[in-house]
């Protein structure tokens, strides 16, 4: 069903590709379509390197930043001509200006698409008159998409509750998916003269970057062996983000011990004993399940999406989320589990992601989504051709 279809993935950046859509990328492949990915070019374009016959077509006006209303007609206008020049069968959102332009585009070309929500953020965390104007964009936007697939039952059913989607619309996936043989526990390298707490994330106020240095202090006076290590990019142009003085006003007193942004953070991963994401609402983030797909514990917070993750002293701790005394007990308790505890609850995080939230099963949801879509597509192209030779 799916060999010889064109299939579109678009994206706010390539650096989104690289890190979310390869292994979609390669599965539509496997199965004979033609692949094209549109995002704007940055610095991991490399990927193209090891993804073969992969067209990639640069967007010039998508700024995921850019408040500007001239800048956003650009990006709805480029998203349109590309579709109307390249014809794709299905079109796959990700990412916000995508799934808002993007989808709009795609309707007025009558071209069947798909959006995937992976998390609510700035927008709807943040003050209510932007939360409305995006409540009431998102609702004309994705108003004729076939699908609309989220990470989690919550943002789901909220779509459902604002009158954004349908209740036959809206799909709940397992996330964007974890190699479990690339994140594996053999990686893992534990040095026994120290006990290593990592936040891994973008450098954001709500992922709890601010939680988790304020619980560092808090707990560096009599945890002798611990370390706090801090790996993520820091994007000066999100509106939430922190300040390069307070990074460095952290590194310089040794509250944390910051790596930079790490293309390969696995051996990041392999070496600490706990990860720690104290975020303030997710859809499935990516760093809890690739920290549980190599047998590590974590500590996050009970909000949507990370909750879903863990089952609390199971595979790791839920803490209530902006609050860095509990967050700080609990970083406190681990610190002081026996080796066998600590690697009883990393092994049944390792369980977790394999029977609900492998790449495997992420992959069968988006072939089974877009086989549907493409065969009722399919059948009212038929109908549509068989009236119209009627009425001749």
């Amino acid at each position: 069903m799916l060999e010889n279809k064109k299939i579109a993935i678009v994206a706010n950046s390539t650096w989104n590709i690289y890190n979310f859509r390869q292994d979609l990328i390669r599965m539509f492949k496997a199965e004979s379509c033609k692949v094209i990915v549109i995002a704007p070019i940055d610095e991991y374009i490399h990927y193209l390197n090891g993804s073969y016959f992969t067209k990639h077509i640069p967007l010039h006006h998508l700024n995921s930043q850019s408040q500007s209303p001239l800048e956003e007609w650009r990006c709805f206008w480029e998203l349109y001509h590309i579709y109307r020049k390249e014809k794709p069968d299905i079109i796959l959102h990700f990412t916000i200006k995508p799934n808002l332009y993007g989808s709009i585009a795609a309707r007025f070309l009558k071209i069947p698409c798909v959006s995937t929500i992976t998390g609510l953020g700035f927008s709807f965390l943040k003050r209510e008159k932007l939360s409305t104007f995006f409540t009431l964009l998102y609702r004309f936007a994705l108003q004729k998409n076939k699908r609309v697939l989220f990470h989690n039952d919550e943002d789901n059913l909220l779509f459902q509750k604002l009158n954004i989607t349908s209740n036959t619309q809206g799909k709940v996936v397992p996330g964007s998916g974890v190699n479990t043989n690339y994140f594996h526990p053999s990686f893992n390298k534990i040095n026994k003269d120290k006990f290593c707490f990592l936040f891994a994330g973008r450098l954001l106020k709500d992922k709890g970057l601010e939680e988790f240095i304020q619980a560092s202090i808090q707990c560096r006076a009599f945890l002798k062996r611990a370390e706090f290590w801090v790996v993520g990019q820091l994007n000066e142009e999100n509106p939430n983000t922190i300040s390069k003085t307070d990074l460095l006003d952290w590194v310089e007193k040794r509250y944390i011990k910051y790596l930079g942004a790490e293309k390969d953070i696995r051996p990041v991963i392999a070496q600490c004993n706990v990860l720690v994401l104290p975020s303030y609402r997710e859809g499935k983030p990516k760093s809890l399940l690739e920290a549980m797909s190599m047998a590590k514990p974590v500590i996050t917070t009970d909000v949507a999406g990370c909750r879903d993750l863990v089952e609390h002293e199971i595979n790791g701790l839920i803490v209530p989320p902006k609050d860095s005394l509990s967050l700080a007990e609990a970083m406190v308790r681990l610190y002081n589990m026996s080796d066998a505890e600590v690697n009883k609850m990393g092994f049944s995080g390792r369980n977790l992601v394999e029977d609900h939230f492998s790449i495997a099963k992420v992959l069968d949801c988006y072939r089974n989504i877009v086989t549907e879509i493409l065969i009722h597509s399919n059948q009212d192209n038929s109908s549509v051709a068989i009236e119209e030779n009627i009425n001749k």
